[in-house]
Formats: C-alpha cells, sequence, structure tokens
C-alpha cells in the first residue's frame, strides 16, 4: 500500500486559474506515484512532488512567488521524516528554485534542523546549490500585482477574498516501507514585511509527519496556523478519528479558536486519504486505489 496527496494552496482560486491549478497539481501525482510504487521513499516522493509545484509558475512556491514589500522573493520550505522525526526547515531565503531540497540537506547532512536568511543561503551555497537571478523565479502576474498593492493602505496579506490566488504547495506520502513523510513550500503572503515566516517551515505548524500517526501538509493564514499548530493537531487527532474526521476537526480549531482560515490534505497511518479547507477553494490531487488520479478545487467546506 502506498499513498500520495499534494496540495496547491487554500484560499481564493479566481476561476481563470482553476485550470493551471489543476493541471498542476495532477502532473505531481502523475509523474511522483508510479516512482512511488516502485519502491521509492516517503522522503524522496514528498520532495519530488513539492519540487515539481515549486517549478510551476502557477503556485506561490518557488517560481511565481509573491513579493514581499520591499518587492523581494523570500521563500521558506519544511520536510518531515515520520520514521525518526527528524526534519529540515529553511526561511527567508531567496534566488533559490527548490527551497524544499535545501530543507532536506539541512536534515540529512548538518547539525541542524532549521536555517534562515544569510546563514541558510550561505549553506546552499557550500553545498553548490545553484542560485537563479531573481527575474528567473518572478511572473509577470505576480510582478502586476505587486505594483497594484504596493501603495494601498488598506491591504491586508491575510485578506480571504481577494482576487489573487494564494498557491503554498504541500504533500504527504505513505511508501512500501510504512514510512510516512510531509512536505510544504511556500513564498508566503504578498507584501509581506521582509523576514517575516509564517506556519510552512514551523515544524507541527505547516506539515508534521509521524508513523505511528500520519503525515500532513497545511495552507492558507499563516499566523493563525502557527498559533494551533494546525498539522501537528490533525496528526494527534489521527489517533482517535477517521481520517476525514481529524482533518475536519482541525480546520474547525483553526476557525473557531483563533479565527483562521486554512486548508490541510493528509494520510492517515492506515493509508486513508485527508482533507479539509475552511476557505473558498484548495487545489489538491491524489492517488487513488486503483492508481486513479483525483484532482479538484474544492468548494468552501461547511465546518
Amino acid at each position: 500500500m502506498v499513498r500520495l496527496i499534494v496540495h496547491g494552496g487554500a484560499w481564493n482560486i479566481p476561476e481563470e486559474y482553476h485550470p493551471a491549478h489543476v493541471q498542476g497539481v495532477r502532473r505531481a501525482i502523475e509523474t511522483v506515484y508510479p516512482r512511488l510504487k516502485e519502491g521509492q521513499s516517503a522522503l524522496d516522493a514528498v520532495e519530488a512532488a513539492v519540487a515539481m509545484l515549486e517549478a510551476d509558475p502557477t503556485f506561490d512556491a518557488g517560481r511565481g512567488a509573491f513579493l514581499n514589500e520591499r518587492g523581494e522573493i523570500e521563500l521558506d520550505a519544511l520536510i518531515m521524516d515520520g520514521a525518526s522525526l527528524d526534519f529540515g526547515a529553511v526561511a527567508a531565503v531567496q534566488n533559490l528554485l527548490h527551497p524544499v531540497s535545501l530543507a532536506r540537506r539541512i536534515m540529512e547532512e548538518s547539525e541542524h534542523c532549521f536555517l534562515v536568511g544569510a546563514g541558510a543561503q550561505a549553506f546552499a551555497r557550500s553545498l553548490g546549490i545553484p542560485e537563479l537571478k531573481p527575474e528567473e523565479l518572478l511572473t509577470e502576474r505576480e510582478l502586476e500585482f505587486y505594483r497594484a498593492v504596493r501603495d494601498d493602505p488598506h491591504f491586508k496579506p491575510h485578506h480571504p477574498f481577494q482576487d489573487g490566488p494564494r498557491g503554498t504547495v504541500g504533500a504527504a506520502a505513505l511508501d512500501c516501507a510504512g514510512n510516512i513523510a510531509a512536505a510544504t513550500s511556500t513564498g508566503g503572503s504578498p507584501r509581506k514585511l521582509p523576514g517575516r515566516v509564517g506556519d510552512t517551515p514551523v515544524v507541527g505548524a505547516g506539515g508534521y509527519a509521524d508513523n505511528r500517526l500520519g503525515g500532513v501538509s497545511a495552507t492558507g493564514w499563516g499566523e493563525s496556523i502557527m498559533k494551533v499548530l494546525l498539522s501537528k493537531t490533525v496528526c494527534d487527532l489521527f489517533h482517535t478519528h477517521t481520517a476525514g474526521e481529524a482533518a475536519r476537526r482541525g480546520i474547525s480549531i483553526l476557525a473557531t479558536r483563533v479565527q483562521g482560515m486554512g486548508g490541510v490534505v493528509g494520510i492517515h497511518k492506515n493509508g486513508d486519504y485527508a482533507v479539509a479547507h475552511n476557505t473558498p477553494k484548495m487545489a489538491f490531487a491524489y492517488a487513488g486505489e486503483d492508481g486513479s488520479i483525483v484532482a479538484g478545487i474544492e468548494s468552501r467546506l461547511r465546518i
């Protein structure tokens, strides 16, 4: 039994962006799931799936990420191994297409779990990870959006119903050895303060994996997700609830306790998938029992 589920962000996704979001998450499953069935590890699978989504300019991760208040792209990512509870995280790095891969190198090739800013950048250079020119990560869509909002005194980075899409990306996987992994990557919120770090690289908030429980990747309004450690909360709920019930209950806690908005995808240790959100839309895809792929953009759920 192997499982793979991905998301392409939970917030508002205008109708004209629906096809690109669905195609993007579907492509990640189509590409990575066959390798997982052939024996690829859960860690390799979530890294590969998230890397594909980072390279897709549709999403707010890697290429296509939002610009901060200074017009720069700062990226965050997390990867976690449910077998050992090891994790690697990176925040506020620039000019890297695949921060999720840097997060994994931090986990496996350093004595640390979490590096940020200039220190993370220096570690990436020491590993020979190539840096791109800023314009290679920038899309015309995000540049136009930044120009439209940079001087608007009423703009809020977490406004839930703005026209632009939100596209943090993430994945959870269960491999043939029974190991579970999760990964999440983002460019953060639009016009954020330089140096702002949201939930994505925070273990237990943006993602969590434990072979004894399951794996979860979260997306949405990061400041609220961190307050309830949404991914760890859902994983803990796997112990006493079905996959779907745990995800819905986690989102209910997010909404009622801190008035947050977001979504989760996950895999229960028994192999059942979990999908829930309280945002207008969320792009997601997963592989079915027969290898078929389910991909879509859910309507707002009533919790």
